[in-house]
């Protein structure tokens, strides 16, 4: 059964950001807030947690397009090849922000996403998931938790959240109630902007 954790974004507990950080390095999953929808998630380089939340999306490992979660753009060169000024300008206005940006994947991507030509890169602006990510020390793969319902496409609720997912993860955490509008999703790996799905994320940053 998943542990049930809070946190407040305007000071995350650092011993809770430490108890979810060794969770995940031992391959645990987790549901945690973003600066949009909730997201399941789990340590990039661990390849068993990532067959993990393949399973439970019922999709296979090497056809999944999941996000790469950051704390800022600093690691950006360990994933993503060498990029022109404008696309950084780009980047560094809309983030952290409510937006996926996809970009051409570089050689040093992890085991289990050699073969891709592109990630998707998110900079959320949510201070639980920056503490979460630092503490890790990777990126944070993820992916949103959708919902059955026809009229409310994702749960905002972090306790009927719970309900649903306690025996498939193992962490939730509350950070209060999240947004029911996706990241908007933006391609930027053939060096000009094309907007995938347009969601929070306003276009008035090119």
């Amino acid at each position: 059964m998943a542990e049930f954790i809070k946190l407040f974004e305007e000071n995350p507990n650092p011993k809770q950001v430490e108890r979810i950080g060794n969770i995940l390095r031992k391959g645990g999953l987790i549901i945690y807030p973003t600066d949009t929808v909730y997201g399941l998630g789990c340590d990039i380089t661990n390849s068993k947690a990532l067959q993990r939340i393949a399973r439970i999306k019922g999709i296979k490992l090497e056809k999944a397009n999941w996000s790469f979660v950051c704390a800022d753009l600093s690691n950006l060169s360990d994933f993503v090849r060498q990029i022109d000024s404008t696309t950084f300008k780009i980047l560094k206005r809309a983030l952290p922000g409510p937006y996926t940006f996809i970009l051409p994947g570089n050689n040093s991507l992890p085991k289990d996403f050699k073969r891709k030509k592109t990630v998707g890169i998110r900079v959320p602006d949510n201070e639980i998931v920056k503490a979460l990510v630092t503490e890790l020390g990777n990126p944070i793969v993820s992916t949103s938790i959708y919902d059955e319902d026809d009229i409310l496409e994702y749960t905002t609720d972090p306790e009927l959240i719970y309900e649903k997912w306690e025996n498939l993860v193992d962490v939730v955490v509350d950070g209060g109630y999240g947004g029911n509008i996706a990241s908007t999703v933006i391609n930027l790996s053939e060096g000009y902007p094309e907007v995938v799905r347009e969601g929070k994320g306003t276009l008035d940053i090119f």
